[in-house]
């Protein structure tokens, strides 16, 4: 058996080396393929500058509701929104972005309007309901300063 190695080990050697090129062939062939994608979205930080900005431009817009408008009696520019309880600067200022400004707004509201002006206040939302705006809102659109006091104490 010695002999035989010395005689045809060139051949083994070629006989290995293909052996293991086989081998490396129908591991790479049964391999599962991933495929790689780009999961960012047009509008993300990065992504080109036209897509990102048609991507804006085809975005479908929220309908818009009006605001009602006031009679010309009541028109003022602004009110002071803080005055109610439970509405903070930042509220105040949310709402303005809205077109609310002015008691008689928020004191019109009905339960359709309460839900879809409280969706839009996002960490601040049951704030209406729980802190009662729409009554406070009508006691100070109509001016009843002591019903606003004794109903829901003074401002502070």
């Amino acid at each position: 058996m010695p002999e035989l190695i010395e005689l045809y080990w060139p051949y083994l050697l070629i006989a290995l080396a293909v052996g293991i090129a086989v081998a490396w062939l129908i591991f790479v062939s049964n391999r599962k393929t991933s495929v790689l994608t780009d999961r960012r979205d047009v509008l993300d930080e990065g992504a080109e500058r036209a897509q990102r900005n048609q991507a804006l431009i085809d975005a479908a817009a929220k309908p818009v509701e009006a605001v009602p408008v006031p009679t010309p009696a009541a028109v003022t520019l602004e009110d002071d929104l803080t005055r109610i309880k439970g509405l903070g600067p930042k509220i105040a200022t949310m709402l303005a972005g809205m077109g609310v400004t002015r008691f008689d707004h928020i004191a019109q509201w009905n339960d359709a309007e309460i839900d879809r002006i409280d969706a839009q206040l996002g960490r601040f939302s049951g704030r209406i309901r729980r802190d009662n705006w729409v009554a406070q809102a009508k006691l100070l659109a109509a001016g009843d300063e002591a019903g606003f006091a004794g109903t829901f104490g003074k401002e502070g």
